[in-house]
């Protein structure tokens, strides 16, 4: 009962902080010292209405001490007056109420922050809630770690353990495909949060293996695996080259009842591709990645861009030409995968240079060998050859 109770007076607080943060995000974008005014009216009359609220709740005094600085500040102007001194005092002013809003509306972020992840945590580690409601809150919280750095914001991850929280949800594999995928998300979200403090947890943690085991059923697992490896590059790479995992990843290309895992995995392999070192384009190469690329290429959502001419300069330049061939990617992911793979392994920044020209010689030896025509390869030979000019 008691916990009900509290859960109403946050429900009351939190709609009382919104528009709140609403009106102090009008005043620090345009600051007005008139008492009369849309934003200043409806702070007036919501401070008053929300005394007795937010008095509810210790953390924010500093919001209602704001608050109420902010309301002496509007009833010490004086009215009607002109002249250069009153122009002054009208610009520092307005400077003054610009400052109290944004402090206003760094502590009800500051709240609502940390009424977000308090519940986030609790209700993830509840086995009896709803998954909906904790996809829910987990895709919120990553859409706000998304909007960039923030301290306190931080403080309040690591004071709740949120990370572990999440790889926990991960690599549990009683939970449902859903709840693990939205845990995926929020994980590159703090990794894109904060780099300093969270790349080394995924590099040393379970969650690469996890992710790469639920790709064979899931297309956000390795989407957010290509997610981590943008964000991370060179050393998650490295990490999936010496733990095994490449094999795993080749093998979600030959899923040919799942074509969504396999654009996907795709993506992952190119993503290796370019940040790959020596290693790691050995390991793709020899587990058959070139005759695979050769099969998809050959497979109906595949094809050759050389073959509809978009190899051709003058072509690329025409949008009529760049729109037709945005449109067959779409519906042919596989298209012209051999050079496109070529292609990230030569502008990447994984290799050395004569490593790439080694590369460049056994992807073509390897394409003469996977093809089942002489046609086939001198198409892909072609792509191959020509293709960094795309």
């Amino acid at each position: 009962m008691e916990e009900e109770t509290q859960t109403e007076d946050n429900q009351q607080i939190l709609k009382v902080l919104q528009a709140l943060k609403q009106i102090s995000q009008d005043l620090k974008n345009k600051p007005t010292e008139n008492p009369n005014s849309t934003p200043i009216k409806a702070l007036l009359e919501l401070e008053t209405e929300g005394d007795t609220i937010l008095s509810k709740d210790p953390n924010l005094h500093n919001l209602s001490n704001h608050l109420t600085k902010l309301k002496q500040v509007i009833h010490s102007l004086p009215n009607g007056t002109h002249g250069i001194r009153s122009f002054i005092r009208r610009r520092v002013t307005n400077h003054e109420i610009s400052k109290l809003a944004e402090s206003i509306e760094k502590e009800i972020q500051a709240w609502i922050d940390r009424e977000s992840v308090e519940n986030l945590v609790k209700l993830v580690q509840n086995s009896e809630a709803d998954d909906d409601e904790k996809v829910r809150l987990l895709t919120q919280f990553e859409n706000r770690v998304l909007e960039g750095f923030n301290r306190d914001l931080q403080d309040l991850v690591l004071k709740f353990k949120v990370f572990n929280v999440l790889e926990t949800l991960l690599c549990n594999p009683d939970n449902s495909v859903k709840l693990k995928e939205a845990s995926g998300f929020a994980v590159g979200g703090l990794v894109q949060f904060n780099k300093d403090v969270f790349v080394g947890e995924v590099l040393m943690g379970p969650i690469i293996p996890a992710l790469i085991s639920m790709g064979s059923t899931s297309t956000c697992s390795i989407q957010v695996l290509c997610g981590l490896i943008r964000c991370i590059k060179s050393p998650l790479v490295d990490e999936i080259e010496t733990n095994g995992q490449i094999p795993k990843i080749i093998k979600l290309l030959g899923l040919e009842n799942e074509p969504s895992v396999r654009v996907t995995a795709l993506d992952c392999v190119l993503e290796i591709g370019y940040f790959g070192r020596k290693e790691a384009v050995d390991a793709m190469l020899e587990e058959g990645l070139v005759k695979k690329l050769v099969e998809l290429q050959r497979s109906e959502l595949g094809g050759s861009l050389i073959d509809m001419g978009l190899f051709d300069e003058d072509e690329k330049e025409n949008k009529t030409s760049r729109d037709r061939e945005k449109k067959y990617l779409e519906e042919h992911p596989f298209v012209s995968c051999v050079s496109r793979f070529w292609i990230q392994l030569e502008v990447g920044e994984g290799l050395r240079q004569r490593e790439k020209r080694a590369f460049k010689l056994e992807i073509l030896q390897r394409v003469r060998e996977a093809c089942d025509s002489d046609s086939e390869a001198a198409t892909i030979l072609a792509e191959v050859l020509w293709g960094s000019s795309l």
